[in-house]
């Protein structure tokens, strides 16, 4: 059920962002200590509002493509929170009709761990490239490269619910050798 709010969350926020017409604003660290002086501006492109104390970049008429980027400044971690909460409710599916240590509940956690060890990083560069992009598209700058976005650490927590679910799997299999012998 959370699953399911969560993608209707998803889809409500894209569908809602896009449609909106107000301004857009992002943060960046680049002119944090930039001065704003009239004689040297910063180089911002036109229409682009620069506050260097925040070190904020707001565009009153975003392009549709700004927009976007706008978007995938943090929606992509909730579709990743989405799908990793759909594969979890799964794998407790499992682990509540047919007991924790079978072959199923193993495979399933094995794909959880997967997905987040793999879809971590994959959601931290579409923020990272996303929000590069749009800061370069506010204020042009030489040599911004996107960074990776987002809470890596779990990338070990999926490493681990990877390794939990071999391990279960060779449990598993032990159990099934051990009633064959009995």
């Amino acid at each position: 059920m959370l699953a399911v709010l969560s993608g209707l969350a998803f889809v409500g926020t894209a569908v809602t962002h896009m449609l909106d017409d107000g301004a857009i604003c992002v943060e960046t660290d680049f002119w944090q200590n930039a001065s704003l002086a009239k004689e040297e501006p910063l180089p911002i492109n036109k229409g682009v509002d620069a506050a260097s104390s925040a070190a904020r970049l707001c565009q009153e008429s975003p392009s549709v493509g700004q927009r976007a980027a706008e978007l995938g400044d943090g929606l992509p971690w909730l579709l990743f929170g989405t799908l990793a909460l759909l594969l979890f409710s799964r794998l407790l599916k499992d682990v509540m009709s047919q007991g924790p240590f079978t072959e199923v509940v193993s495979r399933r956690l094995s794909a959880v761990g997967w997905f987040v060890t793999v879809g971590t990083p994959i959601a931290g560069l579409v923020v990272g490239w996303s929000h590069s992009w749009l800061v370069d598209s506010m204020a042009p700058i030489v040599g911004l490269d996107p960074t990776v976005a987002g809470p890596q650490a779990l990338i070990l927590a999926g490493l681990a619910a990877v390794i939990m679910g071999k391990i279960m799997r060779e449990g598993v299999r032990m159990r099934e050798d051990l009633e064959g012998t009995i």
